[in-house]
């Protein structure tokens, strides 16, 4: 294990011995607000310092089983310990390295997940429908739930613009829907043979997704109303009579950065609205959250990149039936299983990713 590693580890063990000795005071709870405050660290520390003891452990028995080694009768069993103990640590070091990545509070949240159609025109909003279809196997393979915020449909099928919310449970990791999803930011691009196309030419066509999580209500960006103009209208396709006969549909624009975020699909104006201002806040907080990324960059630019609309990340070509994230160079040859939504490869690898890079950041912080 790395030095680094190690002295975090320790420091950490030390972090929860405090800890319990603070939280067995018996005048601890006469300050609430304290005692919630470390009993949440408490249980923050908790699963790290575990493991470590466990790796230490592991440690101390391949030691032992080593000094077996010079007695011929305890030799084999001596080697088969230091063998399994040896894959315990490898194991138990990944846990622990993952364990202390400083996690994003937003990694466990709902996401709404926004797909417009770019340049390509009738192809790229075909795209945008596949790409959707994509998200939704997906977050069904995970248990999440899906629900459709608003819909622009193209009228040759697919969408012109879809924004999609999701959620579901986090991992033993707090990893949840936004965490998993967050690097499906930027340019998708596809290249393949449109169905419109005679001559058997391969088109390239793009779309833009944008990952945001869904704000917590305490912290979500307050609205002040005189910022806002909102506009009913009748909403348009499918729905039955109700939704062709009333004014159900609304449309919100932010004035002072003209966001503008509209919602058809309930069933009546109030819901539609709640579910269009939820949608804006979300993008004010994911521009907010952009221009410090950008800033950022200027300086640092990660492996994973900003997230921003401009970035291309991915490229989805079908005649070769492969898919390839530009960020870290990989390539899978199963395009038609990942359009049914099996992501779940590709997810892990920009994760490990990201976590690579915030292991080096961790380490050249405490040297």
């Amino acid at each position: 294990m790395k030095p680094f590693l190690r002295s975090k580890l320790e420091t950490i063990q030390e972090r929860l011995l405090d800890l319990e000795s603070l939280l067995a005071q018996p005048d601890i709870m006469a300050d609430m607000k304290a005692y919630q405050a470390l009993s949440q660290e408490h249980r923050q520390v908790t699963p790290t310092a575990g493991r470590y003891a466990r790796y230490q452990q592991v440690e101390s028995d391949i030691a032992a089983a080593q000094d077996m080694l010079s007695d011929a009768d305890m030799a084999e069993m001596a080697r088969e310990e230091i063998a399994s103990g040896e894959a315990e640590l490898i194991k138990l070091e990944d846990e622990l390295q993952r364990l202390l990545i400083p996690r994003d509070p937003d990694d466990a949240r709902a996401a709404f997940v926004e797909i417009r159609a770019g340049t390509g025109g009738d192809e790229s909003a075909l795209f945008a429908g596949d790409l959707c279809r994509m998200y939704t196997r997906f977050a069904a393979s995970q248990g999440w739930r899906v629900e459709i915020m608003s819909e622009s449909p193209s009228e040759v099928g697919g969408y012109k613009e879809v924004v999609l919310r999701m959620e579901g449970s986090t991992d033993e990791l707090g990893i949840g829907v936004y965490g998993k999803l967050r690097f499906e930011s930027g340019g998708h691009r596809v290249q393949r043979v449109p169905t419109t196309e005679t001559q058997g030419r391969i088109h390239t066509s793009a779309c833009t997704v944008a990952v945001m999580p869904e704000p917590d209500e305490h912290q979500a960006i307050t609205l002040n109303p005189a910022d806002l103009r909102i506009d009913t209208f009748r909403a348009s396709g499918a729905g039955g009579q109700h939704i062709n006969k009333t004014d159900s549909a609304v449309r919100v624009v932010h004035l002072p950065t003209g966001l503008v975020a509209e919602c058809q699909d309930g069933r009546s104006q109030h819901s539609n609205k709640a579910k269009a201002l939820q949608v804006l806040q979300a993008r004010l907080q994911e521009k907010e959250r952009s221009e410090r990324a950008a800033k950022e960059a200027a300086t640092r630019k990660g492996l994973i990149g900003s997230g921003d609309r401009s970035d291309r990340i991915r490229t989805y070509n079908f005649p070769q039936g492969r898919m390839t994230d530009h960020r870290i160079n990989l390539t899978l040859y199963k395009l038609l299983f990942i359009m049914e939504g099996d992501l779940g490869e590709t997810v892990q690898a920009l994760l490990h990713a990201r976590e690579e890079e915030q292991l080096k950041e961790l380490e050249l912080g405490t040297s």
